[in-house]
């Protein structure tokens, strides 16, 4: 072989091992959007859920995932829905203990406030309630 064909080949594979080598130091749930990263207003880290544990809210929780948050976040909240690729933000499942760890309050403001590419549903989910039962069902996604 000669000494240019061997160049050729040898840069590639430099700059491939170099890419693998700082990927291994990215972690691959860094992000802005990490809950850890959003300014949450004391408002909502203290907001008290008046619904935590209604079952009867459990149906309308999960038919309003279904419609607003499954394209993003998938069928059981691990951030795999067809959307999701398209996206720059790495998204926390649902059923991450750093998650479930939030108050109702944190997980009400990021779910219904939204920041970024997380949009916000006020304007889509009108009834507290309902905003509520998506709460409630984002929990039973342990």
């Amino acid at each position: 072989m000669k000494k240019g064909k061997i160049k050729f080949l040898t840069y590639p594979l430099v700059v491939l091992f170099a890419g693998m080598l700082l990927a291994a130091f990215v972690s691959p749930t860094e992000s802005t959007n990490m809950p850890e990263n959003w300014d949450i207003p004391a408002k909502y880290k203290e907001m008290k859920n008046p619904h935590a544990g209604d079952a009867s809210l459990d149906r309308v929780g999960k038919m309003l995932f279904a419609k607003h948050c499954k394209s993003c976040h998938g069928n059981i909240g691990l951030g795999d829905g067809p959307k999701a690729a398209s996206m720059t933000a790495k998204m926390m499942p649902f059923n991450d203990p750093k998650f479930q760890a939030q108050t109702d309050g944190e997980i009400y403001y990021q779910s219904i406030i939204g920041m970024e590419e997380m949009p916000n549903f006020e304007k889509k989910i009108l009834e507290e309630e309902d905003r509520w039962a998506v709460v409630n069902f984002l929990r039973s996604l342990k």
